[in-house]
């Protein structure tokens, strides 16, 4: 039988490839869908058949084993928590929440009653990052000793939805951006995260808005001393801002070499030790919805490498290093 889904919430435009890939997979039936604020429901009205007004109406009156959660940031937490409690698995888009206290709750409720949580963590899918994995992976860089990232994006202020900016519903831009590096890092790597030596969040761009942290930058290491450095900012400039190669772009220095690739690429980079010059390696396919298979296998307890317990690692890592740079923390060991 196909799993009965619900939505909650479609605040942000990610939620909509998660809808359209479930509205198309034979393991899924999608039977409700629900947005609370009507500018959003008009907005969509073509694209998502909206079954209730109240994302919390629709968790008291439909019956479904999941629910994918979409919601502007801060009140995702609280609507998977309800999902959790109704005995329902969730997925979301990320970021999960926006406090480790929702995150402990999410956790406990999940362990408790033996329920998946999935996460659209999608660089795990993308042709680049499989690409740089299976070169690593294969030793041929060697031990990895640096990593630098950037996640610049462009803020789009008019555009992008308003309550970015409204007090208390974004939850900080590490959080936001940077959960895709501090999930996939580990996956490229094999390593993990063991300290966050600085992070830094701050007001850039937009006066006007003095609460909201355009800016965010991170220093962090990684196992066997591994150092990385990343710039997740909205500071990309708003026409290109999504074409140039500064958008997620990642570069790893090993003993044996130094690779490089980004979400615009079409192809690798890479010098080893013994070569004169840089030299280009192809791309492998993209993996087109693998955060979705991958709670599917969860659900049916097959081996998945996304599962819940990599979603809950990736969330509770994305937290920490945004409590550091909330409180101007140094030196946390994870």
């Amino acid at each position: 039988m196909p799993l009965k889904l619900a939505f909650a919430g479609f605040r942000h435009g990610h939620i909509l490839s998660l809808y359209e890939l479930a509205s198309r997979s034979a393991a899924i039936e999608v039977v409700a869908a629900a947005e609370d604020d009507v500018a959003t429901r008009q907005a969509l009205a073509g694209r998502v058949r909206f079954t209730h007004e109240a994302c919390e109406q629709m968790l008291a009156e439909v019956e479904c084993e999941a629910v994918a959660i979409g919601d502007y940031y801060a009140r995702r937490g609280s609507l998977a928590i309800a999902a959790l409690k109704g005995g329902r698995h969730v997925i979301s888009d990320k970021p999960l929440c926006t406090s480790l206290a929702d995150l402990d709750q999410i956790e406990a409720l999940a362990r408790a009653g033996g329920l998946k949580v999935g996460c659209m963590l999608t660089m795990r899918d993308s042709a680049w990052a499989l690409g740089l994995r299976a070169l690593v992976r294969e030793g041929a860089l060697g031990q990895i000793h640096a990593i630098a990232f950037g996640g610049q994006h462009p803020l789009m202020l008019g555009s992008r939805p308003s309550w970015y900016f409204e007090p208390g519903k974004h939850g900080g831009t590490l959080n936001d951006i940077g959960i895709h590096a501090f999930d996939a890092l580990p996956w490229i790597t094999g390593l993990e995260f063991t300290a966050i030596n600085a992070a830094r969040s701050w007001n850039a761009f937009v006066p006007q808005f003095p609460h909201f942290r355009d800016g965010a930058q991170v220093m962090l290491t990684m196992g066997g001393g591994c150092g990385v450095i990343g710039d997740v900012s909205y500071f990309s400039p708003d026409r290109a801002g999504y074409s140039l190669p500064l958008y997620w772009r990642l570069t790893l220095w090993g003993r044996e070499g130094v690779a490089e690739t980004a979400a615009t690429a079409t192809q690798l980079s890479l010098a080893l030790a013994g070569d004169a010059q840089l030299r280009t390696l192809p791309l492998p396919p993209a993996r087109e919805g693998g955060y979705l298979q991958d709670f599917l296998a969860d659900l049916a307890g097959e081996p998945a490498e996304l599962d819940t317990t990599a979603v809950l690692k990736a969330a509770s890592l994305a937290l920490q290093i945004q409590r550091a740079a909330d409180e101007g923390l140094r030196e946390v060991q994870f």
